[in-house]
């Protein structure tokens, strides 16, 4: 007997006793059933909620960390200490659109704004 023959007797056989386990006997709906089980477990993590105090002292690590990064960037580009007369932000519990921002603070030159348009405002505004 030839395989070919061999796969023609035998696959519609295999197939015929993996559909009665798998249908008749209840295998298939067990295995769905297990595998939704599964995804209905949820995995909760607790963590203590950090005091103010731990918070407060990550953040000073932090900034401390990207002041060092900083220096050595700009030391390692020549540059030297480009921020050594920054100043730093006084905190504010206020929520108002300048919070945070020193009252010392020039701002930005904005004069030359008229000579960038070139006296073309009502072209830029949508006006002809």
């Amino acid at each position: 007997m030839k395989t070919n023959e061999f796969k023609k007797i035998l696959k519609p056989l295999i197939e015929k006793t993996i559909r009665e386990v798998l249908l008749e006997e209840g295998v298939l709906s067990r295995v769905v059933a297990e595998v939704a089980k599964g995804f209905q477990t949820t995995l909760v993590e607790s963590k203590a909620p950090k005091t103010s105090a731990e918070l407060q002292k990550e953040a000073e690590e932090q900034a401390i960390g990207k002041r060092e990064k900083i220096k050595r960037l700009n030391e390692s580009a020549g540059l030297g200490d480009v921020f050594s007369q920054a100043q730093t932000i006084p905190e504010k519990n206020s929520n108002g659109p300048l919070t945070g921002v020193n009252p010392h603070d020039s701002g930005v030159d904005i004069t030359n704004i008229q000579k960038l348009a070139s006296g073309k405002w009502k072209q830029l505004m949508g006006n002809k």
